[in-house]
């Protein structure tokens, strides 16, 4: 039991400290010497500094580019209002976001929406635009600013492809024989329209806009001499203006009006699928009729 005697009866005592692997010399190393060493150890190899914030930046900046350039592509993208034409819904210098996402999916403009597209054609000729500079286009181009192409209109979804839609002077949009009361959304003291249009039915895959500020608006009714009768593609549609998202005192959504959920809005549009159902479905029964006719005739 003594402490450092030199027998021979602690011979199995080193055997057995050799066996589960302690120091094999039989010294006794305490916990604090052991620190010391591995501190003398280690001496010779400096710490490993952490990365310079200056050297991290730029890799930083780079991945928040391509995350704003990934979100401006696939998901949402900002725009500026450049007019009056949306008002009071939309007024000039608004920002709103746009829902890029969901066309990915295969998802279609809907009546009532307000959706962004780009010119079909003529409709912004002879308009001036402000010429944005190199720094803006960049900033555009990432989606970190609203977004400085001047080819892009806005306005509001009024009819689909199928619908026939008309108007005569002074009264209301008529939608599928259904007459539309937007009170809701038209700027205060504009009428629905002031020159008489259509009937007119919006061919597949296409759609009818427009302004809610009837008066300022120049949309589907003036445009009706160009290519696509003053309608848009369906595939010109940048995707729907969700929410305005500056200034903060203006934030809102920007819902789909009740009166596009009124009943017999599509009764129009089914109508044409039934009929063709129908005539597909008597054609059989008319070729046997005339075919046991022609039969009668031939016996006699």
């Amino acid at each position: 039991m003594a402490v450092g005697a030199r027998s021979g009866h602690d011979e199995p005592e080193k055997r057995a400290d050799e066996a589960i692997g302690d120091d094999v010399t039989g010294d006794h190393v305490t916990d604090d010497e052991l620190a010391h060493d591995e501190d003398e150890g280690g001496a010779g190899r400096s710490p490993k500094k952490p990365r310079s914030f200056w050297k991290e930046l730029p890799l930083l900046i780079g991945i928040a580019l391509v995350l704003a350039l990934l979100i401006k592509t696939f998901l949402v993208q900002a725009f500026s209002i450049p007019s009056e034409s949306m008002m009071n819904t939309l007024q000039r210098g608004d920002r709103v976001l746009v829902d890029k996402l969901t066309p990915w999916f295969g998802s279609e403009p809907e009546r009532g929406e307000v959706v962004v597209f780009h010119d079909p054609g003529g409709w912004l000729e002879g308009q001036e635009t402000p010429e944005p500079n190199v720094v803006q286009k960049f900033l555009s181009f990432i989606g970190l600013m609203p977004s400085a192409e001047e080819k892009d209109l806005i306005k509001r979804v009024i009819a689909v492809g199928g619908d026939t839609v008309s108007c005569k002077e002074g009264g209301k949009v008529v939608l599928n024989g259904k007459a539309l009361d937007e009170t809701a959304y038209l700027y205060p003291g504009s009428v629905p329209c002031q020159d008489s249009f259509g009937p007119i039915k919006v061919p597949q895959d296409r759609i009818w806009v427009m302004g809610d500020n009837r008066q300022n608006s120049l949309d589907s009714r003036f445009h009706q001499q160009l290519p696509g009768g003053g309608t848009v593609a369906d595939d010109q549609v940048v995707g729907r203006a969700v929410v305005i998202a500056w200034p903060v005192t203006r934030w809102a959504t920007l819902p789909v009006p009740d009166v596009f959920d009124q009943p017999g809005l599509d009764q129009a549009v089914a109508a044409a699928p039934l009929g063709a159902a129908g005539l597909a479905g008597a054609l059989p029964l008319v070729l046997w009729r005339r075919k046991k006719r022609t039969a009668g005739h031939t016996a006699e």
